[in-house]
């Protein structure tokens, strides 16, 4: 630019100014990564507080239903005639449960331990994990991954406990269900503080939009209720006779 161009801008205003120009640089990507961010009461539902909050609620449901069959497995090796409390008629009973091989599948130098003895370190572990979260600890993705993989095998377990009980004892342990659908919701709990928390995986924009748009609560109730069909249709009219 000229000397008398640049005169003639600062001396008649109906010539515009130059605009300055923007590059882009980090801050852009942060503002870009704001405006995923859900605000209000979907904020609320993506904190740690809440994800955390409902893991922890039902890591220590499933840590005391662990506590409670343990209790019950020593009962039953005790007195193995005595019925348990929970032995409601031929369908809802856990002793029938607890004297299959399911039960104490897991052997090691002869001898067989029960599954409810590792629900309850698993269950701590949990528990422990929900509480760090809890305190907005953000885990190294390692941690994180390998929490989520360990829920996951938590899951696959209890539902393949629960098909067994289901198909081949064809009887139902109502504290091995209660337990069962507490680690269902501590997984899904897990899986939303792993993605909007913890962020992994580091590239997962279509999961973030799952969470963000309330997609999680209507899959999660349709896998409660898939699950309650289940039972229903194949035992419903035996539970309620």
């Amino acid at each position: 630019m000229s000397h008398n161009e640049k005169i003639t801008r600062f001396t008649d205003p109906s010539v515009p100014a130059a605009s300055p120009k923007l590059e882009a640089g980090p801050g852009t990507a942060s503002a870009s990564a704001e405006q995923d961010r859900p605000a209000g009461l979907g904020a609320l539902l993506h904190n740690a507080s809440w994800t955390y909050g409902v893991m922890l609620v039902f890591s220590a449901i499933a840590l005391m239903v662990s506590f409670i069959l343990s209790a019950e497995t020593l009962q039953l090796a005790r007195h193995p005639k005595q019925l348990l409390g929970c032995d409601v008629n031929a369908v809802l009973s856990c002793s029938t449960v607890s004297q299959s091989w399911q039960a104490e599948f897991i052997k090691f130098n002869g001898l067989s331990f029960p599954n409810a003895f590792f629900g309850i370190a698993a269950e701590s572990v949990f528990v422990t994990i929900a509480v760090i979260g809890l305190l907005k600890v953000h885990f190294p993705h390692w941690f994180a991954g390998l929490t989520w993989l360990g829920g996951l095998a938590a899951l696959l377990y209890a539902y393949w406990l629960f098909t067994q009980s289901l198909f081949v004892i064809k009887a139902l342990c109502p504290w091995c269900l209660l337990l069962m659908f507490s680690t269902t919701i501590q997984f899904m709990a897990l899986s939303h503080a792993s993605v909007t928390v913890q962020g992994i995986p580091a590239k997962a924009r279509g999961l973030r939009t799952y969470y963000r748009l309330h997609y999680d609560l209507m899959v999660d109730l349709a896998w409660i209720l898939a699950l309650l069909a289940v039972i229903m249709v194949k035992y419903g009219a035996t539970i309620f006779a």
